[in-house]
């Protein structure tokens, strides 16, 4: 099976949008609808619908929201908890569209594979979030939140200049989240046993003190 420039090229697109949609969505949809707007880029049949100027403002107007909510200790937690329904469908649509704009095999696979990469990586960007939350500075917050900016900005930078080296960056990447993502949920379901038993004392004080 000999090589095929444009197959590899679909893979490594459906890869960085399926990985960058688990940590921020609006922002690769209006990178690469504004690059394919302008030029800079020349976007497969299935995602030429990311150029029109409406969806380009669409995801330009949720990207400064999602900059900002993102900042914000314990909203943050809430807005990953909303986009659990969102990103993981729209990794998947778009990595589907990168490689084709027809149902084929390519398409199904891509789409599949691509919904549960992106899955992956927005559980350990919610899980991260909630555990750091338990903190009351924002600081760690605010640090997470501009390394992830950084990390979706460096994956597209190597995504089309250096795709071997981001494929695998995010092999590399998804090794670690196999290891990780067990150890982050336990970690949140500790944060949830224990506000239920702190709510549960808070409740039981309240009714002792009710009592003549």
């Amino acid at each position: 099976m000999s090589f095929d420039p444009q197959i590899f090229q679909g893979v490594v697109l459906a890869s960085l949008l399926a990985w960058a949609s688990g940590l921020r969505l609006y922002f690769v949809v209006f990178s690469a609808g504004l690059a394919g707007y302008l030029g800079y880029v020349d976007l497969p049949p299935g995602l030429e619908v990311l150029q029109h100027p409406w969806v380009i403002g669409a995801a330009g107007f949720l990207l400064v929201m999602e900059f900002l909510v993102d900042k914000v200790p314990g909203i943050d937690s809430a807005w990953d908890a909303l986009h659990t329904f969102i990103r993981i469908p729209a990794g998947a649509l778009l990595a589907a569209g990168a490689t084709g704009d027809s149902l084929s095999a390519l398409t199904v696979a891509a789409g599949l594979l691509g919904g549960t990469l992106t899955a992956g990586t927005h559980f350990a960007k919610a899980g991260g979030r909630a555990i750091l939350n338990t903190s009351p500075e924002p600081f760690s917050n605010w640090g997470a939140s501009f390394s992830e900016d950084v990390m979706v900005l460096g994956g597209i930078w190597f995504a089309f200049h250096y795709p071997i080296v981001f494929l695998g960056a995010l092999l590399l990447f998804v090794l670690l989240l196999i290891w990780l993502l067990p150890k982050l949920w336990r970690g949140v379901a500790s944060i949830w046993r224990l506000l239920g038993t702190r709510n549960m004392i808070s409740r039981l004080s309240r009714r002792e003190e009710r009592l003549p």
